[in-house]
C-alpha cells in the first residue's frame, strides 16, 4: 500500500496575492478555509490493520499563505491537515475519496481551489492582532469534544458548533458555554460560544460515529478510547 508525504514549500515562497516572498514561519500559514459540502472523504491507514483502509469525512479544504490547499480533520486534540495525519497507530494518509463516483484522488479539487483563491482575494483585509478573526464555519460532520475535569474519572463529550480562523493561522473549535446562552438555536458568531482548545478540561475530538458509540458505552468504541485514555 503506498504512503503519500506531504509537500514541502519551497524555500522561495511568494505570497499568491501580493507576490512578495512570505517568511519561512509564516509560508504554511492557514489563511483562508472553505467548507467541504459534497461529503468528500478522506482514506487513512494504519500499522496494526495493514490490509485495511479507513476514512474520514472531511471537515474543510484551507488555503496556505505559500499558495498549497489541502483538506482539514478534527484528530486526536488538534484540527490537521490530511497529508500530515499522524495517529498512535502509525496512520498514514492514503488519499481522499469521492464516494458519489467512487473515486480516489490525491490532490485538491480544482473547484475547491478556485473558491479558496477567490474568497481570499476578494475578502482580503488588513489585521492587527494574531487572534483577529478571519472568518467562521459551521461544524458540518458532528466533530464532538471531550471535555473531563478530572482525568476521565467522569467527562462530557461537547458537540463543536463552529470553527473559527484567526488572524495567526490557528483554528479553534467553538463550544458552547451554557450559562452564556440567551437564544436558540446557537449559531456561528454567537458570543456564547469559546475555544474548546481554550478549555483546561479538553481533551480529544471524535467524529459523531464514535461519540455517539462513546454514549452508548459500545464495546469496541470504548475499548478504542481506553487506549486513548491511558496514553
Amino acid at each position: 500500500m503506498r504512503t503519500f508525504q506531504a509537500k514541502k514549500p519551497s524555500e522561495n515562497v511568494i505570497d499568491i496575492f501580493t507576490r512578495q516572498p512570505v517568511a519561512n514561519q509564516d509560508s504554511r500559514k492557514v489563511i483562508r478555509l472553505a467548507p467541504e459540502l459534497d461529503g468528500l472523504e478522506m482514506l487513512y491507514s494504519n500499522d496494526s490493520n495493514p490490509n485495511k483502509l479507513f476514512s474520514m469525512k472531511i471537515l474543510c479544504w484551507a488555503l496556505r499563505a505559500n499558495g498549497e490547499v489541502v483538506a482539514m480533520v478534527p484528530w486526536l486534540n488538534d484540527i490537521v491537515s490530511c497529508d500530515e495525519l499522524n495517529d498512535p497507530l502509525n496512520g498514514h494518509w492514503e488519499g481522499y475519496y469521492d464516494a458519489g463516483i467512487d473515486e480516489i484522488f490525491f490532490e485538491a479539487p480544482l473547484h475547491k481551489i478556485v473558491e479558496l483563491e477567490s474568497s481570499a482575494e476578494y475578502y482580503e483585509a488588513s489585521f492587527e492582532k494574531a487572534d483577529d478573526v478571519v472568518h467562521e464555519l459551521p461544524d458540518n460532520i458532528g466533530t464532538h469534544a471531550i471535555i473531563t475535569y478530572n482525568n476521565f474519572a467522569s467527562f462530557s463529550l461537547v458537540e463543536v458548533i463552529s470553527w473559527r480562523l484567526l488572524h495567526n493561522g490557528r483554528i479553534h473549535a467553538m463550544i458552547i458555554d451554557d450559562n452564556k446562552v440567551e437564544s436558540t438555536p446557537v449559531l456561528p458568531g454567537d458570543p456564547c460560544l469559546f475555544a474548546a482548545q481554550n478549555h483546561p478540561g479538553f481533551k480529544y475530538f471524535f467524529h459523531h460515529r464514535i461519540a455517539n458509540k462513546i454514549k452508548s458505552n459500545d464495546p469496541e468504541a470504548m475499548a478504542a478510547f481506553s487506549l486513548l485514555v491511558d496514553t
